[in-house]
């Protein structure tokens, strides 16, 4: 059971939604993280904006995005005539979108980039514009190879902990027991955004009660 990365060899360059910037922050080496990985890395400039008011400001992550946009580590992008109507039609369909999802998608689809999205509508509205490649996730940036070799001595796992405990990252059902087996069920129990977590949390429990007698 092994926790891999779509992106270890995958070179296309990415746009980021709010949600990951979101759990970028809360891991804590969100900097280091971007650093390390060979992609050129975009965020649509409406994405931007989501994380412009009081609440994002007070918390950090508003200033974690200008930092990242200063030290030219990822780049704003607007979205041209072609993108605003993929946008509008992701905004008012049925389920509808978030601004920054939807605006994640269009720059993607316009410019032939991939997306890298968590919420579940999102990926779906994605797969179906961008059909040729699936939406990365933003576990898939904390457990790329070379993330792991710049956070070694397990800081990597340190950062996929912080990003689903305070960031409440959502990942994907197929690696979710490899993400628990390398963060621990002692810190997974404390992990709400796990793919049924209701269901896994007694399990947990008892294996931490177990190890405890």
């Amino acid at each position: 059971m092994t926790c891999s990365s779509s992106l270890t060899e995958d070179l296309t360059p990415l746009v980021l939604d709010t949600s990951v910037l979101i759990n970028l922050h809360a891991c804590g080496f969100g900097e280091q993280v971007l650093a390390a990985i060979p992609n050129d890395i975009l965020v649509p400039d409406i994405a931007i904006r989501e994380l412009g008011h009081e609440t994002s400001k007070s918390n950090g992550e508003h200033q974690f995005l200008e930092g990242l946009i200063a030290q030219k580590q990822i780049k704003s992008v607007p979205l041209d005539d072609l993108a605003w109507g993929i946008f509008e039609k992701l905004t008012i369909a049925t389920p509808s979108l978030g601004d920054g999802e939807a605006a994640t998608i269009a720059v993607a689809a316009r410019q032939g980039l991939l997306p890298v999205i968590d919420d579940g509508k999102g990926r779906s509205q994605a797969m179906k514009i961008i059909e040729d490649k699936h939406p990365a996730w933003s576990l898939d940036l904390l457990v790329h190879p070379h993330v792991q070799d710049v956070l070694a001595s397990g800081q990597y796992i340190e950062a996929i902990h912080l990003a689903l405990r305070e960031g409440r990252m959502r990942i994907d059902d197929e690696r979710c027991d490899a993400v628990v087996k390398l963060i621990g069920v002692e810190r997974a129990v404390h992990c709400t955004s796990l793919p049924n977590f209701r269901k896994k949390q007694l399990m947990w429990e008892a294996i931490i009660n177990l190890k405890s007698m």
